[in-house]
């Protein structure tokens, strides 16, 4: 008898709603141009991190998972934007091409949540993945940092507790449901 793993539910449920969901054109872009702010905030904070994009100025990222891609140009202030899916298209638009090759997302979830990379099949600029592997062992988002800046040092660290705590709770219930399908 095959039996699916409990975690399989979220994933069959997720797939399912993306196939029979697709979000307009308009909403993806909006999706893409926020996570860019953000990714560049944290850059931000890393002058390094903006050192190193600034000399690959210009070349262009495109990142696969599933049916979905994201791709963004460095700016020559060592920054991100997003590339057009017009300029997509076109030959040599990706100097870097990721595709990440973890196809359940409650796996991919679990291997962020616990700081580990997701795996990934790289192709083209052997130093611009150089360069993109060493902002993901380097950057961190100090989040606590900003919620501070809006709230006050101890509400921060409070929320910061409390967000640890829930983490660490899913990752003790994931490892139970995994464990409990190897017996």
């Amino acid at each position: 008898m095959n039996i699916k793993p409990p975690m399989s539910f979220v994933d069959d449920v997720f797939f399912s709603i993306t196939r029979q969901f697709q979000p307009p054109a308009w909403a993806t872009i909006e999706v893409q141009r926020r996570l860019v702010l953000l990714v560049n905030h944290v850059l931000m904070q890393e002058p390094e991190a903006m050192n190193r994009l600034a000399r690959q100025k210009g070349r262009c990222v495109v990142v696969q998972w599933n049916q979905w891609s994201f791709a963004v140009r460095i700016t020559p202030a060592g920054l991100l934007d997003v590339l057009p899916s017009s300029e997509l298209h076109t030959p040599g638009a990706g100097d870097l091409m990721l595709w990440i090759t973890e196809t359940s997302p409650s796996s991919l979830v679990q291997a962020l949540m616990t700081g580990q990379k997701p795996p990934v099949r790289i192709e083209g600029d052997v130093q611009l993945a150089a360069d993109i592997n060493w902002l993901f062992d380097h950057v961190r988002w100090d989040i606590e940092e900003d919620v501070a800046k809006l709230l006050g040092d101890a509400p921060a660290y409070a929320l910061g507790q409390a967000v640890r705590r829930a983490q660490a709770a899913v990752l003790q219930l994931m490892g139970r449901i995994k464990g409990s399908n190897h017996s």
